[in-house]
């Protein structure tokens, strides 16, 4: 009679316990109807944003434009303009920078045309093309992006970090509550180590995460080829690029702070209560990258705090006003922030995951 020895089941490596994980979290969220209809909405707005904006640049209709008694004879030709008087120059230089015209143009003797075109912060380029000759241009208060495209820009960075941080973020938590609450994180945590299963939950959602911003970066260089953007396109290259970097250390750091969060409740109710402190430093680089677009010093200020350097410093090298070196040293301090959140944000996981009932105090989820 033979006897065979019992067989002995090896738990999993760290390494394979992630995957294990980051692998279930990726399966769940393909499997969701929720998240593929959001996915979905997301990338039909983006790419209504990019043809819209395509559009809008084409448009010439209605270009509001001052123009002096001696200049009306070199305007008759030119389409879509809506034409106010001005008695000389200095009366049209008074309504481009009251903003009630978007140039004027007047009469100069020493332009070869005849004629000249004045601007306050960027002339409008449709309306020289429209002028057939480009004329001398004049900016009073010279600019180096469109106030319209700059705002667009500002837009989309915006939107884009806040709905990818915001709905991973949201789902983490949800998760992590949801394992609490069923007792599932009890058997996972019987198999493999607790800060295996706070890396995958990170690794799959920005696995996810990443791969929506790929196809918004592709959505965006698409559209404006195929829109006619390609000047466009060529300024935008290189912050596309710097957003896709900084935003993949940013949304580590707030889905470690957001998973550390959620491990303090016990119930879906209460995931508002430690989480909201996260959503609203998601939400304020949306605000402010579209209301201080124009503002250099709140820009600068963006760029270098973690939360808000995905947003900022991408925005600054659109409107060139950053240095080579700046991006580098922003990433920088972002990532040592990065790091900083995980260790945070593993001891409040671990500390907190298997308690149940009342809330866990901050204090005592640190706690050694």
């Amino acid at each position: 009679m033979s006897t065979q020895s019992p067989r002995i089941a090896l738990a999993p490596s760290f390494a394979q316990s992630v995957w294990l994980v980051s692998e279930r979290e990726i399966a769940s969220k393909v499997r969701s109807k929720a998240f593929l209809i959001s996915t979905i909405i997301l990338f039909l707005g983006a790419l209504a944003l990019v043809i819209w904006g395509g559009i809008s640049a084409g448009n010439t209709d209605g270009t509001p434009v001052a123009v002096t008694a001696g200049a009306e004879q070199y305007v008759q030709d030119v389409p879509g303009l809506e034409i106010t008087p001005a008695a000389d120059q200095a009366d049209a230089e008074a309504l481009v920078e009251s903003g009630d015209v978007d140039a004027a143009i007047v009469e100069d003797s020493s332009s070869p045309l005849g004629f000249a075109l004045i601007a306050d912060s960027s002339a409008p380029t449709q309306l020289m093309l429209s002028l057939a000759e480009v004329p001398p241009v004049q900016l009073l208060n010279p600019d180096t992006t469109d106030e319209a495209l700059r705002y667009l820009v500002a837009i989309g960075f915006g939107v884009v970090f806040l709905l990818a941080a915001s709905l991973f973020g949201g789902t983490i938590a949800q998760s992590v509550v949801e394992e609490k609450q069923t007792r599932v994180v009890e058997l996972l945590i019987s198999a493999i180590p607790v800060r295996a299963l706070l890396a995958g939950k990170v690794i799959g959602n920005t696995v996810l995460a990443m791969a929506q911003i790929l196809v918004l970066s592709a959505i965006a260089i698409v559209g404006l080829t195929v829109t006619g953007q390609g000047a466009i396109l060529q300024g935008l290259g290189g912050p596309i690029a710097w957003f896709a970097v900084f935003f993949l250390f940013g949304f580590i750091l707030l889905a470690s702070l957001f998973a550390a969060a959620a491990a303090m409740v016990s119930r879906q109710e209460d995931i508002g209560s430690t989480t909201t402190p996260l959503t609203m430093l998601i939400m304020a680089p949306y605000f402010l990258v579209i209301f201080f677009n124009d503002n250099p010093t709140v820009l600068a200020i963006m760029s270098y705090v973690p939360f808000s350097a995905p947003v900022g410093m991408p925005m600054r090298l659109y409107l060139g006003e950053a240095q080579w070196w700046e991006p580098l040293l922003s990433l920088a301090i972002l990532i040592a922030t990065c790091v900083a959140a995980i260790l945070v944000g593993a001891r409040i996981y671990e500390n907190s995951l298997l308690r149940m009932g009342a809330r866990v105090k901050l204090r005592e989820a640190l706690a050694r």
